[in-house]
């Protein structure tokens, strides 16, 4: 499948991006990327330095007689979100990404394929090495560890960058420019207690397992209605806790901050009695579920079966407060901006729900491209959880990218896409959290776009990157460049 993927055009482009796919780089794990990015430096004879926190920045002389053009930033991020199918085995530490040519798009089998941000990197790459393009001075920073905190936007120093101009390959819609993104805040929520409660004598353990939601972008894919796993859990467990004497005993949704949650799975133990009105219930809710949820989840699978007793429940006064708290937490769209039509303005994702010995952890990430109602909405989901008892840590909080209609960058980018392509380009504001936002309050007089190829369900194993928007994006960025 390289050989195909490797064909396709632009063709550096996209062998740039097959090298990314076959290097491992969840968040976190950035030598083994970040060294492929300085020895590519080396090999095209390229300046480039790394940060205190890992970033890389590769300089590339202007086109002999530009060299008195502004310098250009392209900015992209180097890690990716490692999601992938229960069904497989892989280690995103040790194994490539298995991606293949799929019609029109190129996917992953059953894992997340790293087109966010990777098509962003591969195109900056391109740039890089291409002798024939026409520019001026060029700046390429690849940041580190975007995806849980964006550590690499927070570490940037003010003298690191010359460019004043910065165009973020990090959007996900061919056609449309981004001048504005919410800003964020994580909600960390523990409950702790001393001693689980133990076992009721007569009762026997279930295991309830929720698969195959779609999951998705807990910013680009929050408008579009899609289950999530932890809130459908919930609804569950609160009845049959109330109604058919169940205990809780473990409990796992989620597993990023930043992806809506696809799957969950929890313990149960009830008297034995009730077991068979279970599996029926169980069968009841499935299709709750599916009827619910059918123009949007195709795949939703709810099941229940025995399993090995555990050794403690949940003492019940947390079990209550806890699946009170998730009832009552406001989850998926807030409210939507007025200056931009169909633009979610402000976001609640209940990501992560995990218990372990003594602890249950709960992960929100809030987004808002209001300041005041993100404030305003951490506000409301503290107050919530705090009432039943939990303690609520905010972190990895970041503030939106405002935008500016009156952009030069803009307006160039805008004129650029029209010559080529003969129709406007939409300008939008996304709701997803750019590392613009961060740029920008390091570099005040950033002027900014972020653009980039047609991504369909980034942070989910459904995520596919469109073959001819990036033939597109490509063509419009030299064109930028060569304008600018």
């Amino acid at each position: 499948m390289s050989a195909e993927i490797k064909t396709l055009q632009p063709q550096a482009v996209w062998n740039y991006f097959y090298d990314l796919t076959q290097i491992p780089r969840p968040t976190g794990h950035m030598k083994e990327v970040t060294r492929y990015l300085l020895d590519f430096a080396k090999i095209h004879g390229l300046d480039a330095q790394q940060d205190e926190v890992g970033n890389v920045l590769i300089h590339k002389p202007a086109t002999p007689g530009l060299a008195s053009r502004r310098t250009v930033v392209l900015q992209s991020h180097l890690d990716m979100v490692p999601q992938k199918n229960t069904a497989i085995s892989h280690d995103f530490l040790k194994d490539p990404i298995d991606a293949y040519v799929d019609g029109e798009w190129v996917k992953a089998r059953d894992t997340t394929l790293g087109a966010d941000n990777g098509i962003g990197v591969a195109l900056a790459m391109a740039v890089l090495s291409d002798k024939h393009l026409k520019h001026g001075p060029i700046e390429a920073l690849f940041t580190v560890d975007e995806e849980v905190g964006m550590d690499g936007a927070f570490g940037l120093k003010s003298d690191f960058l010359k460019g004043r101009i910065l165009l973020n390959c990090d959007s996900e819609e061919e056609g449309e420019l981004f001048a504005g993104c919410a800003g964020g805040a994580d909600l960390n929520i523990t409950f702790k207690y001393k001693k689980g409660a133990p076992l009721i004598e007569g009762d026997v353990a279930v295991k309830v397992t929720l698969t195959g939601l779609k999951g998705g972008h807990s910013g680009v894919d929050i408008h579009l209605g899609r289950a999530n796993a932890n809130k459908l859990m919930f609804r569950f467990l609160k009845d049959v806790i109330r109604n058919f004497g169940a205990r809780l005993a473990f409990i796992e949704g989620g597993s990023m901050r930043n992806a809506i949650p696809r799957e969950a799975v929890a313990v149960i133990t009830l008297p034995n009695d009730n077991v068979e009105a279970l599996w029926e219930l169980v069968a009841d809710y499935q299709e709750i579920f599916r009827t619910e949820h059918a123009d949007i989840e195709t795949n939703i699978n709810f099941s229940a079966e025995p399993t090995e007793p555990p050794m403690t429940l949940l003492p019940e006064e947390i079990q209550d407060d806890l699946i009170n708290a998730i009832e009552g937490c406001q989850n998926g769209v807030i409210s939507m901006l007025h200056d931009f039509p169909d633009t979610v303005e402000s976001s609640s994702n209940l990501a992560i729900v995990k218990s372990s010995k003594g602890l249950i952890e709960v992960k929100i990430l809030a987004r808002s491209s209001s300041e005041s109602r993100k404030e305003a909405l951490c506000s409301s989901l503290e107050s919530v959880f705090s009432m039943a008892g939990a303690k609520v840590e905010y972190g990895g909080a970041y503030g939106g990218w405002q935008p500016d209609i009156n952009s030069p960058i803009l307006k160039l980018m805008q004129e650029t896409y029209e010559k080529l392509y003969h129709k406007k380009p939409s300008v939008k504001v996304i709701h997803a959290g750019l590392e613009c936002g961060i740029i920008q309050g390091v570099f005040p007089d950033m002027d900014m776009i972020s653009f980039g190829p047609d991504l369909k369900y980034p942070h989910s194993p459904d995520e596919a990157v469109h073959i001819g928007s990036v033939q597109k994006v490509w063509d419009f960025l030299v064109a930028t460049l060569a304008a600018i």
